[in-house]
């Protein structure tokens, strides 16, 4: 059987699954994921310890996999999409290079001919705290929008929800990258933390996310939490007793 539809579900009524496609199905968002996935795999080109990347690809690859999930079963605004892609992209450039080893200095030379660390002072790298504090600057709007639009939450409630998820997630995120480190690194799990002597590196970390956090949804409540339309719902189908979909020749 074959027949036409707006978007590529497959339901498999012998098996009851639900295919889902891939890419994302609005165009600027497709482009942006395939530009991403190339990112990453030159990303991942002769890396300085292959060992410290594949661990921290791991939330990476869970990343990805939500976020196709995501997409393809709900709507989510070009904005959330492109900020939640930024995050990706700040957190596979610490991953090629294990955080605290991220050459910004070498790059901002090679641009200014000034080091970041000459400029501000700094005694350490601090690409990390970026990175945590971009998380929830840039991870807070699409949580927020998921949470006002799928969970029927006010505006006041959705940007509080989304505030205290990035805090929750900070801290599991902390203590998860704690124990694998102990586990499968310990010779190198202060390397592998990027603490760089610092005891309170993980705390730092979580305020540092918390207040990015409280200026996005603080934007967001200044806009009274508009933003871009979000795409069409994709099609609710059952999960059982529809034909096999294959695509038309």
């Amino acid at each position: 059987m074959t027949t036409d539809r707006p978007y590529p579900l497959e339901v498999d009524s012998r098996l009851g699954l639900l295919h889902m496609t891939f890419l994302p199905r609005d165009p600027f968002q497709k482009q942006l994921f395939a530009c991403f996935l190339v990112f990453f795999a030159a990303s991942c080109i002769a890396p300085p310890n292959v060992e410290f990347m594949l661990m921290q690809h791991v939330p990476t690859i869970a990343s990805l996999v939500l976020l196709v999930y995501v997409v393809n079963r709900l709507a989510l605004s070009r904005l959330s999409y492109s900020l939640t892609i930024l995050f990706l992209v700040l957190h596979t450039i610490g991953a090629r290079y294990l955080y605290s080893n991220t050459p910004y200095d070498r790059w901002a030379y090679w641009l200014t001919g000034h080091t970041i660390s000459e400029v501000f002072g700094l005694t350490r790298n601090h690409y990390d705290r970026v990175v945590h504090f971009s998380f929830g600057l840039l991870m807070s709007a699409p949580i927020q929008e998921l949470e006002q639009r799928y969970l029927k939450l006010s505006l006041t409630m959705s940007c509080v929800l989304a505030i205290e998820f990035v805090i929750a997630m900070s801290a599991i995120y902390e203590l998860i990258e704690w124990l694998v480190a102990v586990t499968f690194a310990p010779d190198w799990a202060e390397s592998f933390l990027g603490q760089q002597g610092d005891p309170f590196d993980g705390q730092k970390d979580m305020a540092l996310a918390t207040l990015g956090a409280i200026i996005s949804i603080g934007a967001i409540g200044l806009m009274g939490g508009r933003r871009h339309s979000p795409l069409p719902e994709p099609p609710v189908l059952p999960a059982a007793g529809i034909p096999r979909v294959s695509p038309k020749n």
